[in-house]
């Protein structure tokens, strides 16, 4: 497994690469995990484009790091999802909580208006 993490602003991507099994969950958790500890950051891209295989430890890890960034009322989105891949996820579900995107340029933007959104909510 090949992690590649990347802060831009109040995000954070990481780009998978390799397979998402249990013999790697803890990998990328910890990986994620470390990352986060940065109070300011605010987004979470997971750019899976790499990944050739994901069962259910790559589900427990997505959906941990989902309910970080609901506690710090942030925003998350997936994207480049392999077919392959994008069948696992949505079987599990996550489509209905986590936005998916085409690119990460996508997945950016869309994740910005939806922070600035938010912080405009909790000044009122």
């Amino acid at each position: 497994m090949e992690i590649e993490k990347l802060i831009c602003d109040d995000c954070l991507i990481m780009r998978l690469r390799g397979e998402l099994d249990h013999h790697q969950a803890e990998q990328v958790r910890a990986a994620a995990d470390e990352a986060l500890q940065d109070k300011g950051l605010q987004r979470l891209i997971l750019n899976l484009g790499g990944l050739s295989f994901m069962d259910s430890a790559g589900i427990g890890v997505i959906l941990g790091r989902y309910k970080q960034m609901q506690q710090r009322q942030g925003q998350m989105a997936i994207c480049e999802i392999p077919r392959a891949v994008a069948k696992v996820l949505e079987i599990s579900g996550i489509p209905r909580v986590i936005p998916f995107y085409k690119s990460e340029i996508e997945a950016l933007r869309q994740t910005a208006r939806g922070a600035a959104v938010k912080r405009r909510a909790r000044q009122r």
